[in-house]
């Protein structure tokens, strides 16, 4: 999840209020003027201006750029813009959802105001599942305003004449290559996607919903109303996929202080035969891995942003729990020095997945949104994915080049060869800290909430 935008040397005079879409077209700008104009007449003109200024900076500002989002899609020309958005609109946006059964212990029927971390814990989780589960190349049906062949070049209607003057047969034959041709195509992915979606639906049965967040929770003693950091969450995700049975042949590993255990990982991959041995590629397990780190202080450290941006435009990278101070964000990407990121911060009605045909719009968002560097949290938790054991010797080399250009400061994070020695297998995640003192920095205790659970660099 990776974008980035080069502007052929403009500054936007509005980026501090434009602090929104990445792409803003005029005709969103003035369904926007419509209805400002209903409640104050007046402000009808200052929109239509608005719309003008907007749609000519645009014009000026997106003729040309490079954007990444993650390992979708490259975008080199304004031409390809529909591919991005294609491709963005493909990921999964969970957002917060009101009138689900009450959560377990409690009559809490929402998670708005509270679960904001989980909600982007499950969209960095299901970016994941899609890469292990979908196509590399797969978008969401829904969203292909592109033809898929000739056939469907023919939009024109027949007459009642020239209908019946088709026999039944012929009529029948064009019925089934039409489906044959376009939905037929997209109907066994478009099963997983909803398979998928439903996974993460709020009902006490679904693996990654809600409810089994908040009850796995509990053994690191969170409960339902609680904030949950970056890093508590990236165990919940860990539990919550080992305990899943729809997903053999899946692990997550979460980094420990900073540091990736290689062989723990690979301990973790491999499949276990029945007569106690252990098999390599290809019967490797694929694998999340998580890691959550903390970039600064107070305010992130301004000289982690390009290493983040790297990282971001990685194939393995999945994206970044993060946000800014107790509002967390689902990070993708970024356009020069405005990250991109997807908001669960609305509120939504719960969908019934089991009506066949369930509504997936609420599941999908259109308008990627963006923030300065400057505002980021610097706790966050960064996602990789790796489909085999091949797959996951390329991450690691992928991944410690771009660490090896973070030297001026300390690294991100590490790998490390070996298993990790003090390992316990069902310790007990607690808001702890590993303090790093740089020279001429004296030591002291930081007591900020946003600074538990991580190791400071």
């Amino acid at each position: 999840m990776n974008s980035m935008v080069s502007s052929a040397g403009c500054e936007s005079p509005t980026d501090d209020q434009l602090d929104e879409w990445l792409f803003l077209s005029s005709e969103s700008v003035g369904s926007l003027s419509l209805d400002v104009s209903r409640e104050d007449p007046e402000a009808e003109d200052r929109g239509k201006l608005k719309s003008k200024l907007v749609s000519a900076w645009n014009s000026v500002k997106y003729g040309q750029f490079i954007i990444t989002l993650l390992s979708l899609c490259i975008i080199t020309l304004s031409w390809e813009r529909e591919r991005f958005r294609r491709s963005f609109a493909s990921l999964l946006w969970l957002t917060y959802r009101r009138g689900f059964p009450p959560l377990p212990g409690c009559s809490l029927s929402t998670d708005s105001g509270w679960g904001c971390v989980l909600r982007t814990g499950q969209m960095l989780l299901a970016q994941g599942l899609l890469l292990h589960l979908m196509p590399p190349d797969w978008t969401w049906p829904a969203n292909l305003h592109a033809v898929k062949d000739d056939m469907d070049l023919q939009d024109i209607r027949p007459t009642a004449s020239s209908y019946h003057s088709c026999n039944s047969k012929e009529r029948l034959n064009n019925r089934g290559r039409k489906l044959s041709l376009g939905s037929l195509l997209d109907r066994p992915m478009e099963g997983t996607h909803r398979r998928v979606v439903s996974w993460f639906v709020d009902h006490p049965t679904a693996p990654f919903g809600i409810h089994q967040l908040v009850e796995l929770g509990k053994s690191s003693g969170k409960k339902a109303g609680d904030w949950y950091g970056p890093s508590i969450v990236a165990h919940i995700l860990r539990k919550a996929v080992a305990a899943s049975a729809d997903l053999p042949t899946l692990s997550v590993y979460v980094a420990q202080d900073c540091t990736i255990y290689k062989e723990d990982v690979r301990r973790l991959c491999e499949r276990q035969h029945s007569d106690g041995s252990t098999s390599v590629s290809p019967s490797w397990k694929s694998v999340i891995i998580l890691v959550p780190v903390r970039l600064g202080g107070q305010d992130l450290n301004p000289t982690y942003i390009t290493c983040v941006k790297k990282l971001l435009k990685l194939q393995c990278c999945i994206g970044i729990i993060g946000g800014k101070p107790k509002h967390s964000l689902f990070f993708i990407g970024f356009q020069d020095d405005h990250v991109l990121y997807l908001d669960p911060h609305y509120c939504q009605s719960t969908v019934d997945v089991t009506k066949q045909n369930f509504p997936l719009e609420s599941f999908h968002c259109k308008h990627p949104r963006k923030m300065p560097f400057s505002r980021m949290d610097p706790s966050c938790t960064i996602g990789f994915y790796a489909k085999g054991q091949k797959e996951f010797e390329s991450l690691c080399t992928a991944v410690n080049e771009v660490l090896a250009t973070s030297t001026e400061t300390y690294p991100m994070f590490i790998f490390v060869d070996g298993p990790c020695q003090d390992e316990e297998e069902n310790a007990t995640i607690t808001d702890t800290i590993t303090y790093i003192q740089r020279k001429n920095q004296q030591r002291g205790v930081v007591t900020s909430d946003s600074m538990d659970e991580f190791v400071l660099l």
